[in-house]
């Protein structure tokens, strides 16, 4: 059951704010491949845009039941815990909050997780203190670290809501909670933005846009913002002590407390935690729980068995009910996939249906559908029993027309909160089905079905949120351009090139030029990638710029400064550089192709030097650079540098792949993003050689794939192919001091257009030759790097 077979493991655990999260990222990047389970859907987005701005959006996958981001060769994957593809097998793996293996509902999915998901090469396990004992009794070989918060937290005692400082959460526990104080932020200190976790992501971001962009000063939330959601709140106050858990309502425990109490603080900024006026002081005993992080250690952890046996319902049932192998895993009491499968296995059509191991399988993935509209069972039963039914049928897919009414029905903006968080919530059950591809007709079709009327759902929630908890003065500054008629001058006409009507605003539509705007910033942020486009070191979407790059840190990683207009908002605005930076990180990786993935772990020091330089010049370095690491290379690495494309040259070592005129235009862009008036200036991209600017450095000019010969840059391979005839020809001579030659027909050709007989005799020079006149040269030794000498293993 417990697997500590493959790689090393270790758990990093400590309160919020340790740096956890980031660390286990940071690692993930050092790997070729790796895959990280969160907690939430919310939380996995976040990661999942943190990590494509760094790596780009070719090589990261993004998993949860609701949505499937996969590339074509992702070497990343972002996932929630349950949606983890475990059978994938990576280089690395890591979940987070670990601790949730005690959560009475979830947690035998994260104690599964704990026993039996390694990577290759190395285990990550981030959590809370508690949860140490049981693990480091479950996996003996553990490495255990501990990781102190990195800011200071401290109690500041219970003030009205009214006279809470700016920058604070309140948390409550229910929806109708939230709305309430939301409301009465709204009406004395302007307004709040609200988090909860049943919003959609797209309406979760617009939200936390406002808020981290400063239109608003205030966030109330739920518990949601407790699962390592990053904002920057300076203070958290709690607006209740309990909760309803889906079973009873109950206190609070410490260590869930301090969870929520954590989000305040940010990295090395202090934060602060308390309470509103009407729960009043927190107990002192509860206060010194949390500023000193300690709290009593975790009993046991939930557990089920995942051997499951499919010949039958009967025996499937029975599987799931087997008793824990041992005293620290308690089996889990219920959950919601169980229950829906012994309601569904008590109906005769049903068990006739469900014969054998296949559609065993069948009834038990329908049973997992998850139910996001929280509905009595009996009528989310009802629902996975007509899926099962159809299932099970002749075509083994679902009714297409069935299908399209129940999704039609909730393709609707209008209503309220409440009805349109309903909506969202059945959306994302259709969502789910549509991603078991092998269950619907035309799976893309419905996904993008879905998706599209979740976005429209989540819009209109935003709006509706934005218009109740924000007052009108506020949203002034939320939505900069409201209740002003738009004419032919109307700054987002000539940013975005809407089709806006000339004229005032129809009654009932003050916003509309606003929300034109935010239809323009949802297309570009989900936009394909091919969508956004490079033009030397400006990018534009459409026939609209939209950013320049400038210097960066280093080559690879230019800056992105935006072009687009400041009263978009700060929140808009901070989306868009989100997915250009992502978009960046793409055409970067696309350039390097096989080079943007790290060495394996069991490359040679020499291979992983000689892959730096490469992906550090950009795919060509002299090879005189290289000669040293060419040397110490192990045995079959030579091998494995053909199988990625690098040559080696005689003068140079170079990315064959990297040499496509569309390539070389990265390559040139991120140049001159770098340098500036310092970059080279190529006439035509792609072109065999090039007119060299002699006051340049000539590493400039191998930057973009050319080696500086004379008074020409010579693409690198032309320059190789070039060599290695002459080479040939030395051999054919014997001594190179006896005799002549005259270049090879269509050697000329071959290196471009040359302005005259003098340019061609001065690249001939830079190529080894000594002209004798006439025509004629005497071939000198050819100059070749040195390989080094291989030493004895």
């Amino acid at each position: 059951m417990i697997d500590d077979a493959r790689g090393s493991v270790r758990a990093l655990l400590g309160p919020t704010n340790t740096g956890k999260t980031h660390r286990a990222v940071e690692r993930m990047l050092e790997h070729r491949s790796g895959m990280i389970g969160l907690p939430l859907r919310l939380l996995a987005r976040e990661v999942y845009e943190r990590m494509t701005a760094r790596v780009g959006e070719e090589a990261v996958a993004l998993i949860t039941g609701e949505e499937k981001r996969v590339p074509a060769r992702p070497r990343y994957w972002v996932c929630t815990v349950e949606s983890m593809p475990v059978e994938r097998e990576v280089d690395f793996i890591v979940v987070d909050e670990i601790q949730l293996a005690a959560h009475r509902q979830r947690g035998h999915v994260f104690t599964d997780r704990l026993l039996r998901s390694r990577g290759a090469v190395e285990t990550w396990f981030l959590g809370a203190s508690t949860v140490a004992p049981l693990i480091r009794e479950l996996l003996p070989k553990v490495r255990i670290e501990s990781r102190p918060r990195l800011s200071e937290l401290r109690y500041a005692g219970d003030a009205a809501l009214t006279s809470l400082p700016r920058r604070s959460a309140v948390v409550a526990f229910s929806a109708e909670r939230v709305y309430e104080l939301a409301e009465r932020l709204r009406r004395r200190r302007g307004g709040a933005a609200v988090v909860l976790g049943a919003l959609s992501p797209r309406t979760r971001n617009a939200q936390v846009a406002m808020y981290q962009a400063g239109e608003v000063d205030y966030l109330v939330a739920t518990d949601a913002i407790g699962m390592g959601l990053n904002m920057d709140v300076d203070h958290v106050a709690f607006a209740a002590l309990d909760k309803f858990d889906g079973r009873e309502v109950r206190p609070l425990e410490r260590d869930e407390l301090a969870q929520i109490a954590g989000r305040a603080g940010r990295y090395r900024s202090d934060g602060t935690f308390g309470a509103i006026s009407e729960v009043g002081p927190l107990p002192a005993s509860l206060v010194s729980a949390i500023e000193r992080h300690a709290f009593a250690p975790l009993s046991h952890l939930v557990w089920r068995n995942s051997d499951l046996d499919l010949r039958s319902t009967g025996h499937l049932i029975e599987s799931l009910r087997a008793r824990s192998p041992r005293p620290e895993l308690r089996r889990v009491e219920r959950a919601d996939d169980f229950d829906a499968l012994t309601q569904l296995a008590s109906s005769p059509e049903i068990r006739e249906r469900a014969r054998g191991r296949g559609m065993t399988a069948l009834l038990w993935d329908v049973c997992r559908i998850p139910d996001f509209r929280r509905l009595m069972l009996d009528s989310h039963v009802r629902l996975l029993a007509r899926i099962f039914v159809q299932l099970s049928g002749p075509t083994g897919r679902l009714d297409v027309d069935w299908m399209a009414r129940r999704i039609a029905r909730l393709d609707d903006p209008d209503g309220d909160i409440a009805t349109l968080m309903g909506r969202i919530a059945f959306i994302r059950t259709w969502t789910y089905i549509a991603n078991h591809t092998e269950w619907v007709v035309d799976a893309r079709h419905w996904q993008e079905r879905t998706s599209a009327i979740e976005n429209d759902l989540s819009d209109a929630l935003h709006e509706r949120l934005t218009e109740r908890f924000v007052s009108r003065r506020e949203r002034t500054r939320v939505i900069p351009a409201a209740a002003r008629p738009v004419d032919e001058a109307n700054p987002f006409r000539r940013l975005l090139g809407l089709d806006l009507p000339a004229g005032p605003m129809e009654e009932g539509s003050e916003e509309g030029e606003a929300l034109a705007a935010d239809a323009w910033v949802e297309r570009f942020v989900d936009a394909e990638h091919r969508a956004i486009e490079g033009r030397g070191t400006e990018v534009f979407f459409g026939e609209r710029r939209v950013a320049h790059l400038r210097r960066g840190p280093d080559l690879l990683h230019p800056e992105v400064v935006l072009s687009v207009d400041e009263e978009l908002g700060a929140g808009a605005r901070a989306r868009i550089h989100r997915r250009l930076v992502a978009w960046s990180r793409d055409e970067v990786a696309a350039m390097l192709g096989p080079l943007s993935a790290a060495p394996r772990s069991s490359a040679s020091p020499a291979l992983r030097g000689l892959h730096y330089q490469l992906v550090r010049d950009l795919g060509s370095i002299a090879a005189d650079a290289g000669s040293a690491q060419l040397g110490s290379l192990r045995a079959g690495e030579r091998g494995l540098l053909r199988e990625l494309g690098v040559v080696v040259g005689r003068r140079s070592i170079y990315l064959r792949g990297a040499l496509t005129p569309a390539l070389i235009g990265r390559r040139l862009a991120l140049v001159q993003a770098f340098f500036g008036a310092g970059a080279p200036d190529l006439a035509e991209l792609g072109a065999p050689s090039t007119p060299a600017d002699q006051r340049l450095d000539p590493s400039r000019y191998l930057l973009v794939g050319y080696a500086v010969a004379g008074p020409r840059a010579l693409r690198v391979d032309v320059l190789e192919d070039c060599l290695a005839e002459l080479h040939r020809l030395h051999q054919r001579l014997g001594d190179p001091r006896e005799g002549s030659i005259v270049l090879p027909e269509g050697f000329a050709a071959r290196l471009g257009a040359l302005g005259d007989e003098l340019e061609l005799e001065e690249v001939a020079v830079a190529l080894g030759l000594r002209p004798l006149g006439g025509g004629r040269y005497r071939l000198s030794a050819p100059r070749r790097h040195r390989r080094g000498r291989r030493r004895r293993r």
